[in-house]
């Protein structure tokens, strides 16, 4: 905490008179963890300051810069609250992720065309921004999560469209996010509200084939599939998840970190 304190003290200033390309810049620079090497701790505090200067800029910004800067939004509102925010804090931060998300998606006259003719979801399913739609289903599947009565009354089904256009345009996008975000969603959601366990280890082992180096994507089937069904895989998949640990910070610096996380915790579960 006292790190990341720090790199706020260090990181958040206010360069007054700063031209709206150097506050986008500036905020970039705080948000790249790929440069040099990667702190986990210290990292909050930049995350942080890069979401200020984000929305700082945003009602400055039209056109493809504002919807640039709406996917970053809804990015790094979801990884703040993954991350980074106790239970309390996460639902405000998932809140604003997914719609900063829907204004992007907004921004395409045809998805507001469709949104009004035949409702949200048909637009979802015809949406043709991949960046926009798998932001909305990760911070709308995670918000739903404290928002029962929506998620009942079509929320769900809702995030499923916004996964499901997302893989058919780029199932590649993020790791394997789409293929990875599907084999999550079938596997957490009760079948009334669209889950299927039967789509389970497709997705997953799609979405490993996709990305080996993103490691959540051989943790989350290893503790959402195999965990329960086959012990030898479970454990097979979270040995290979903590062998590539020495590298696997490069491609992935936060999300590698924080599925090494689990892979250590659920490593006590192997011989």
């Amino acid at each position: 905490m006292r790190k990341a304190l720090a790199a706020l003290a260090v990181f958040g200033f206010v360069l007054l008179g700063q031209g709206i390309e150097e506050l986008l810049a500036q905020a970039d620079r705080l948000y790249d963890r790929w440069s040099g090497g990667f702190d986990f701790v210290v990292y909050e505090g930049r995350l942080r300051e890069a979401i200020r200067l984000w929305e700082e800029a945003l009602p400055k910004l039209s056109g493809e810069a504002r919807r640039e800067v709406l996917i970053k939004l809804s990015r790094a509102y979801f990884e703040l609250a993954e991350a980074y925010l106790s239970e309390r804090e996460k639902e405000p931060a998932y809140g604003k992720g997914k719609d900063y998300a829907l204004l992007a998606l907004r921004m395409d006259p045809e998805f507001v065309q469709v949104e009004g003719r035949e409702g949200h979801r048909a637009a979802l399913r015809a949406a043709k921004d991949v960046e926009a739609l798998f932001w909305y289903g990760n911070n709308l599947g995670r918000w739903l999560s404290f928002h029962w009565f929506s998620a009942l009354a079509g929320g769900s089904q809702d995030v499923l469209a916004a996964f499901e256009r997302a893989a058919e345009l780029d199932e590649g996008y993020w790791g394997g996010g789409p293929r990875r975000a599907l084999g999550n969603f079938h596997a957490q959601t009760p079948g009334f509200l669209g889950g299927d366990q039967a789509q389970v280890e497709k997705e997953f082992l799609r979405a490993i084939e996709l990305d080996p180096d993103f490691l959540q994507n051989l943790v989350d089937y290893a503790e959402l599939w195999a965990k329960d069904r086959d012990k030898e895989l479970f454990c097979r998949l979270i040995a290979e998840a903590l062998k590539k640990a020495p590298e696997a910070q490069t491609k992935w610096p936060l999300y590698n970190h924080l599925a090494l996380e689990r892979a250590r915790k659920l490593a006590s579960f192997c011989p």
